[in-house]
C-alpha cells in the first residue's frame, strides 16, 4: 500500500504541475480515506468519480446526484471537494455547466488519477466472485425468457436484413460445406473443459456425436485413413452424455470478475476451423467495408477520437454482450446459410457447469471462451443495428439501404459505433434483443467518446494509464518487474515524468535498466533526452550491444508420438495465417517435446542491442 500511495503523490505532482493546481489537500483527503476504507477506495470507489465526471462532460452539466460517496462544496453548489481545482477548471462552479473552453489536461488527470488502480491484478473477495456466478445463472434465464418473448415484427425485421445481408458474404463458405468440404481446424493454447492441455490435445479421446455430418472423426480426429484403428479409443458421446462449459472467472477489477466458459477439447477444434475461415472473410468483404472488424481496433480508436470532435458519431458499449446473445437470433441469422448454421450449431456447447449450480443448459449462443464467441456476437450486433436505423428512417430494406447504412456503422464485439442522430434509436433497438445497453459507457450527447480502449475529449485523447500491477519486491517478480517497466514507459511517453521516475526508481533497486529504443529486446527505459549508452562492441558483427534482461521462457515438456505426432504435423504445415497463433515456429524445433503456454518465465542478463 506504501508504494501505490508514493506513485499517487507522484501522479498528483504531475497534475499539478500540469493544471497549474496544488493536489497537497487532494492527497491528504485520499491518504484519510484509504485509511478507512483500505485499498477499495483506490480500485472501486475511486473510479466512480470518474464514471461521474464522463456523465456530466456527456449531459453539459454536473447534477447534484452526481460524484455520490464524495463530500460537495455545499448543497446550493454540489461540487465535490475532492479535486475542486480540476473540476473547476472544467464546470463552472456557480452554474455547474461546463465552461466553454475547458482545461483538457485537467479532463486527462482527473481520469487518470481516478481510474489508474482500477484494473490493477488483483483478486476479487469470494463473496464477489459468487455474485458473479449467480449473475451469470440469473443472465441465462433473462435471455430464455427474452427468447420465448420476443416480439414476432422484431425477429422478422432483423430476418429480412439476415437474409440480404449474410446470405450473400457466406454463401461461399456454405457451398463449400455444402459440397462436403473441410476446413483446416487448430487447437488454441489456452484451457480446456477436461483439463487437458498442451500436445495432449492431439489425441483426442472424447467425440461429441453431433460433430459426425459437419466434422466427421475419420477426417478430423486421426491423420488419414491408416489409422481408422485408432478411432475405436475414442468415446463418441451423445448430446446427453457431453462434457458441459466449465464457467470461471479470471481478474477484470476487484469490483468484478470476468466470466468466462472454457470449452471442451473437441469442440474448440471444430470451432477454430470455422474461425479461421470467418475471420478474413468478414473482415475483407467488399458489401461489409470496415463497418465490421476483429483484428484491429485502430479503426474504432480513430472514429471515437474524430467523433469526440465533430460529434457526428456515438459510442455505445453492451454489458455482459456476449452473454445476452440468444441462440435464437444466430439460428434466423443464419438461415439462408443452412450448411454454415448447422456447423456452427455442431460445435457449440449446449450446457454449462456453473460453480454453486451445477450444469444449466444454455439459451444463449456462446460465453466467451469459445473461438465463435466474438464474430458470431458481432454479427448480431450488426444486423440489430442495420434493422434499427432502417426502423428509425422509416426505409423499405433492399441490398443498396443495407449498403448505404453499412458505411455509416462499425462494430467490433460489443464496442459501436453508429450515427450521433441514430444512438437512441439503436440503444432502444439493442434492449429490445434482450441486450444491455452500459449507459455509463455510452456516449452520444456531449464530446466525450470511448472505444476500444480510446478515451477522448474534443479530438483529445484522455486514456488513462492504468496500474496493473503490484510494484516488484525482489528480483524474482517477473511479472511485477516488466509490468513496472511498462508502466513507466507509458508515463514517460504522455508526459507524467514525475510519476515514471517514481516507478524507475523502484525497479533500479532491484535490477539494471539501461536506456534503450522501443525495439530493443532487452528490458530498458525509453527517453527522449538520454539516448542509449552501448558498453560494447559485438566481436562478431560489430555491433554496439548493452547488457540487460531479457525474458527466458521455461517451456512445458509435452512428449507426443505415434500418430498425435503425425496429426500435429499436418495441421501445423498448412500454410495458413494463424489468427491468434501461440507457436513461433510450428514446423521446426522441439514442438514435439515441448508445447502450450511457459511453465515460468525468468529475467536473465544478456547482451544484446539496445536499438
Amino acid at each position: 500500500m506504501k508504494s501505490l500511495m508514493g506513485y499517487l503523490r507522484c501522479v498528483l505532482a504531475d497534475a499539478s504541475t500540469w493544471c497549474g493546481v496544488c493536489t497537497l489537500r487532494d492527497f491528504k483527503t485520499i491518504t484519510d480515506r484509504v485509511k478507512d476504507e483500505g485499498l477499495s477506495f483506490l480500485t472501486i470507489t475511486l473510479p466512480t468519480f470518474a464514471n461521474s465526471l464522463e456523465r456530466a462532460l456527456d449531459r453539459g452539466f454536473i447534477d447534484p446526484d452526481d460524484f455520490r460517496g464524495f463530500s460537495k462544496i455545499s448543497k446550493s453548489q454540489p461540487i465535490p471537494k475532492l479535486f475542486s481545482g480540476m473540476v473547476g477548471q472544467i464546470f463552472d462552479t456557480g452554474t455547474r455547466k461546463i465552461v466553454d473552453s475547458p482545461s483538457l489536461d485537467a479532463i486527462f488527470f482527473l481520469r487518470h488519477i481516478c481510474m489508474t488502480f482500477k484494473k490493477i491484478n488483483l483478486p476479487c473477495t469470494e463473496a464477489r466472485n459468487k455474485k458473479a456466478f449467480s449473475n451469470y445463472v440469473n443472465c441465462e434465464h433473462e435471455v430464455e425468457s427474452v427468447s420465448n418473448s420476443l416480439p414476432n415484427h422484431l425477429l422478422d425485421d432483423f430476418g429480412t436484413i439476415a437474409d440480404l445481408l449474410w446470405g450473400n458474404v457466406l454463401q461461399n463458405v456454405n457451398t463449400h460445406l455444402q459440397d462436403g468440404g473441410h476446413y483446416v481446424p487448430h487447437h488454441g493454447p489456452g484451457a480446456t473443459s477436461e483439463g487437458i492441455i498442451a500436445n495432449r490435445k492431439y489425441t483426442i479421446d472424447t467425440w461429441p456425436a453431433r460433430l459426425a455430418e459437419y466434422f466427421p472423426a475419420d477426417t478430423y480426429a486421426i491423420p488419414n485413413w491408416n489409422f481408422i484403428d485408432e478411432l475405436e479409443s475414442i468415446d463418441f458421446v451423445e448430446p446427453d452424455a457431453e462434457i458441459p462449459v466449465r464457467v470461471i472467472t479470471v481478474p477484470k477489477t476487484m469490483k468484478t470478475p470476468r466470466i468466462i466458459a472454457i470449452e471442451p477439447v473437441a469442440m474448440q477444434y471444430c470451432q477454430q476451423a470455422l474461425l479461421e475461415v470467418l475471420v478474413p472473410l468478414l473482415e475483407r468483404n467488399q458489401i461489409l467495408g470496415d463497418s465490421i472488424g476483429f483484428t484491429d481496433q485502430s479503426i474504432n480508436q480513430v472514429r471515437a477520437l474524430t467523433a469526440s470532435e465533430d460529434q457526428k458519431f456515438a459510442t455505445l458499449d453492451l454489458s455482459e454482450a456476449s452473454d445476452r446473445v440468444s441462440n435464437l437470433l444466430v439460428l434466423r441469422m443464419l438461415k439462408t446459410v443452412p450448411d454454415l448454421s448447422g456447423a456452427i450449431q455442431a460445435c457449440r456447447s449446449t450446457t454449462a457447469d456453473v460453480p454453486g449450480f451445477g450444469v444449466i443448459p444454455l439459451s444463449k449462443f456462446a460465453s466467451m471462451g469459445s473461438a465463435l464467441c466474438f464474430p458470431i456476437e458481432s454479427m448480431v450486433f450488426l444486423t440489430i443495428i442495420l434493422s434499427a436505423l432502417h426502423r428509425a428512417d422509416s426505409a423499405r430494406v433492399t441490398l443498396r439501404s443495407i449498403k448505404r447504412y453499412l458505411k455509416r456503422v462499425r462494430v467490433y464485439g460489443d464496442d459501436i459505433i453508429v450515427p450521433t442522430n441514430f444512438a437512441p434509436s439503436v440503444a432502444r433497438e439493442l434492449e429490445d434483443f434482450g441486450l444491455r445497453v452500459n449507459t455509463s459507457k455510452s456516449f452520444w450527447t456531449g464530446k466525450f467518446r470511448e472505444s476500444c480502449g480510446m478515451d477522448a475529449y474534443a479530438g483529445k485523447r484522455v486514456t488513462p494509464v492504468y496500474f496493473r500491477n503490484m510494484l516488484p519486491e525482489s528480483r524474482e517478480s517477473t511479472t511485477s518487474i516488466v509490468s513496472a517497466v511498462s508502466l513507466a514507459n507509458q508515463l514517460y511517453k504522455v508526459g507524467l515524468w514525475k510519476s515514471s521516475r517514481y516507478i524507475e526508481n523502484c525497479v533500479r533497486k532491484l535490477v539494471l535498466l539501461p536506456y534503450v529504443g522501443s525495439r530493443a529486446g532487452v528490458l530498458g527505459l525509453h527517453s527522449v533526452t538520454e539516448m542509449y549508452r552501448y558498453t560494447k562492441l559485438s566481436s562478431t558483427l560489430h555491433k554496439p550491444l548493452v547488457k540487460g534482461l531479457v525474458q527466458v521462457e521455461k517451456s512445458r515438456s509435452s512428449p507426443l508420438g505415434d500418430y498425435g505426432a503425425l496429426m500435429k504435423f499436418f495441421l501445423k504445415k498448412e500454410p495458413l495465417k494463424r489468427i491468434f497463433a501461440y507457436e513461433a515456429s510450428p514446423i521446426l524445433g522441439e514442438h514435439l517435446q515441448y508445447s502450450g503456454r511457459p511453465v515460468s518465465v525468468a529475467l536473465r542478463y544478456r547482451w544484446v542491442q539496445p536499438y
